[in-house]
């Protein structure tokens, strides 16, 4: 087995990416405080082709040196968009006709692993500040809550971590 060169991996281009088609999801940003955070969101959402990141609150937009030094040079293919308040958010998605997910540990929430969306309609996963999670405003007019199920002592993931998480739960459903 031989590791792969960077030249081999039949990367595509930014034009090229931003004129593939897309899977149908949007990852909302509530309220992030660490900007190694998003860049890792970003990233990771160009590695799934998502269609979007919104960006709400206090959650800093691009360009920024601390976003870009973990995204490297994803904000530049991953569509985004910022709002002052996640409820803006949430209600732009509804109405282009998204489905929204809070990502939250919630009473009635469906575990990852259960839960498979509507693929007919496209969906919207938020993720909340790494304290204080998604807000409950948000949660009470988001579709439902998706819970990662947890075992240990904390009950508590990176929201990079988790993002990743989900994508590639929701992406294997998608495409199966």
């Amino acid at each position: 087995m031989k590791k792969l060169k960077n030249s081999e991996l039949n990367r595509i281009s930014i034009d090229e990416y931003k004129a593939a088609e897309k899977t149908p999801f949007i990852v909302v940003l509530d309220n992030i405080r660490s900007q190694s955070n998003i860049g890792s969101v970003f990233r990771t959402s160009d590695c799934f082709r998502l269609e979007a990141v919104y960006l709400c609150g206090i959650t800093a937009q691009p360009p920024h040196r601390e976003i870009q030094k973990t995204a490297l040079g994803s904000t530049e293919s991953v569509h985004w968009k910022y709002f002052n308040s996640i409820i803006d958010a949430i209600l732009d998605l509804k109405n282009k006709g998204y489905q929204v997910y809070a990502i939250e540990q919630a009473e009635g929430s469906y575990k990852l692993g259960e839960f498979t969306p509507d693929f007919s309609k496209k969906c919207a996963f938020i993720f909340g500040n790494e304290v204080k999670g998604v807000q409950q405003e948000a949660v009470n007019i988001s579709d439902a809550c998706i819970e990662i199920p947890q075992y240990g002592t904390k009950h508590s993931l990176n929201i990079s971590i988790s993002v990743g998480i989900v994508l590639w739960e929701m992406h294997q459903k998608l495409i199966n």
